[in-house]
């Protein structure tokens, strides 16, 4: 009995999550940035956390990062820049595109 109304509120929630589209992709997005990005990123995104300050990363917000197309965010992504690795191999096409979309709201901030 309570599987079931767990699994039907995971179904429900999907179902609204999906049908958001963008929403959906910035949630997914968010998680990601959080699993993979925020340790050295920050979750604002400003690279104030101790790696973040040790490799002596920019702000995601600032103005040249904000400047990148999402095709040049997408492809350092992918490839990496300077001490960041690249996640070619670790996060799938979507995974990276939806992680640009999160950081173009952590832009609007």
């Amino acid at each position: 009995m309570m599987l079931r109304q767990v699994t039907r509120t995971l179904v429900v929630s999907f179902v609204a999550i999906s049908a958001t589209g963008v929403g959906f992709a910035q949630g997914n997005g968010a998680t990601v940035f959080e699993v993979k990005c925020q340790m050295c990123h920050g979750a604002d995104g400003l690279g104030q956390t101790p790696v973040g300050k040790s490799m002596g990363l920019k702000s995601l917000t600032d103005d040249d990062t904000v400047k990148k197309s999402d095709a040049d965010l997408i492809a350092l992504t992918k490839t990496g820049k300077d001490k960041m690795a690249g996640f070619a191999n670790k996060l799938s096409d979507e995974e990276i595109k939806d992680v640009v979309a999160y950081i173009r709201t952590l832009q609007k901030k």
